[in-house]
């Protein structure tokens, strides 16, 4: 089968298109015809092995697991013989968690893993561009208690976690406002924001305005500044925080009744039928910034590391519309 390998840390060019061994199931596991993928920021720090403390976790000096991609959709096309869940034939969705593997035509996966029976409403591009964003936002939200009527203000809001965060929090009642550049108002505002504020122009610290929650999706507020922002008993996100601001939160934590929360997203397969739900009731939708052929994953990189993407990057393995 066609595979994306990285062999070593480096630029998008370390990403090779080559051929690998077809998994074979074990006993209880399924294996997936990949359709399609997609590209996040958690990809390209992993390529890259930036920062350096997760070469701690995934290889000193290359990656331990070479296959990279951490979402997909696709087909069933194997079951092991004590699986029971799943059956060829079932259009799937999920996440990989850090076995990653997903930039394949075929993976191999445990029918307890982060899997499910892809939503009847979308299409296979689109099921692949849920579980990162979707999965985090949850996550976090979840953790952080929101409830309706709460004034939650979303930092990095058109991005994979931001776009899917607008939409989730709006299903819990929350009064949202999204912040983000001036090229992404509008989508910001149709994915259902109260209030969007252009960080272009206006630094919501400087406001007087106050949030139960603050969600930074992309680790670039500052966290004294934006604690002022919160109220009493808020609550600060840090999606993804570097030591910057896991260094700052402490000081915060210290100082105030203000709760900071990090650390890394759970996946977990429960959360993952919510958001198969909530796309089926049409609470929710995918946002697809583009799509590339899987020989073009390095493109695709490029392109996500620059940082400016609007929801997801999507990478196409077949055309899967024919496979709906």
């Amino acid at each position: 089968m066609r595979a994306i390998v990285c062999e070593s840390y480096g630029p998008p060019d370390v990403l090779r298109l080559e051929k690998v061994a077809k998994p074979v199931p074990k006993r209880q596991e399924v294996v997936v015809k990949v359709l399609a993928t997609a590209v996040n920021s958690a990809d390209w720090r992993l390529r890259k092995g930036d920062p350096f403390p997760v070469r701690l976790f995934f290889g000193l000096t290359k990656p331990k697991r070479p296959i990279l991609g951490g979402v997909f959709a696709g087909v069933v096309e194997e079951t092991g013989q004590d699986v029971s869940c799943f059956r060829p034939g079932d259009a799937v969705f999920g996440a990989t968690g850090m076995t990653f593997g997903a930039y394949a035509d075929y993976i191999s996966l445990p029918e307890k893993a982060v899997l499910a029976l892809k939503p009847s409403t979308i299409t296979f591009e689109e099921a692949a561009s849920v579980p990162f964003g979707g999965l985090t936002a949850l996550h976090f939200l979840k953790k952080a208690n929101i409830e309706g009527g709460q004034r939650v203000l979303i930092y990095g809001a058109s991005g994979a976690v931001g776009t899917a965060a607008i939409q989730l929090a709006k299903t819990y009642g929350a009064l949202v406002t999204g912040v983000c550049s001036t090229a992404n108002v509008a989508l910001v505002r149709s994915l259902g924001a109260d209030d969007v504020i252009d960080y272009t122009k206006e630094d919501f610290t400087a406001s007087e305005e106050q949030y139960d929650m603050i969600f930074d999706t992309v680790g670039k507020i500052s966290v004294l500044s934006s604690q002022k922002r919160l109220t009493k008993n808020g609550r600060l996100i840090l999606g993804a925080g570097g030591f910057s601001q896991i260094w700052q939160s402490f000081a915060v934590s210290i100082a105030s009744r203000t709760k900071v929360i990090s650390g890394v997203s759970a996946e977990r397969s429960d959360q993952l039928v919510i958001l198969k739900e909530l796309l089926e009731a049409g609470a929710i939708r995918p946002v697809i910034d583009r799509c590339y052929p899987l020989e073009k994953i390095a493109e695709a990189h490029r392109y996500v590391e620059k940082g400016h993407k609007k929801g997801n990057v999507v990478i196409t393995m077949t055309d899967a519309d024919e496979n709906l």
